[in-house]
């Protein structure tokens, strides 16, 4: 696939399909869109989703950066996109092995399970900052690609959405540690907790400020 550039200057590029029409146009049939959540949390996975948006079908209204939506309206959104996306996949990479592959590998390794559930399989691939040199398929780094690519955003989406659930859930069995409300995110009260309590099976032990030297 020859090289894309949009020619715009990226500070007004704005979110549509440009990435994908032209993956389309060299022939490629399902491009899937890929993006994290979770690499700066010091306690749970690192989430990934893979998403391959139906061109036929219109995107949910507002869809966009997940970090631009409030929570109503992601969960109303990664809805929608559930019901309306040819594919989605989710993967995710637990504490213990962040902590022992390091934040960068465990986030490429979500993205590789997440691509490699997706049914039907992507053919190409657009990822937000990232390119996964272990994924043979052709593919294409976009930085802040959540906020130019419909597909990119969608995946935003649906990891934040999966991740918060995620969260709300450990908060009912580490009630201690306030997961509810900063979602594993490295807030004052949630390392007034750690150091309280100490870490839990969910503390990423390896990011700073978890364990007390």
């Amino acid at each position: 696939m020859k090289e894309f550039e949009l020619k715009a200057d990226r500070t007004h590029w704005t979110i549509g399909f440009d990435f994908e029409d032209h993956a389309r146009s060299e022939g490629f049939q399902f491009i899937a869109g890929v993006d994290e959540v979770g690499r700066g949390c010091i306690a749970g996975p690192v989430v990934a989703a893979a998403c391959i948006l139906d061109p036929s079908r219109p995107v949910p209204d507002g869809l966009t950066d997940s970090k631009k939506l409030t929570a109503k309206r992601r969960e109303v959104i990664a809805d929608e996109l559930k019901r309306t996306a040819l594919a989605y996949a989710i993967g995710q990479v637990e504490a213990d092995e962040i902590d022992r592959i390091n934040i960068l590998e465990a986030t490429k390794k979500a993205m590789l399970l997440a691509i490699g559930s997706l049914d039907p399989s992507a053919d190409y691939l657009l990822i937000d900052a990232l390119r996964l040199k272990l994924c043979p398929l052709p593919q294409k780094a976009l930085i802040k690609g959540d906020s130019i690519s419909y597909s990119i955003a969608a995946a935003s989406v649906l990891a934040k959405t999966f991740r918060d659930e995620l969260m709300l859930e450990y908060e009912n069995q580490y009630p201690a540690y306030g997961f509810a409300g900063h979602k594993g995110y490295g807030s004052a009260k949630h390392f007034d907790a750690v150091r309280e309590h100490g870490p839990c099976p969910l503390h990423r032990l390896s990011f700073r400020g978890v364990v007390s030297n």
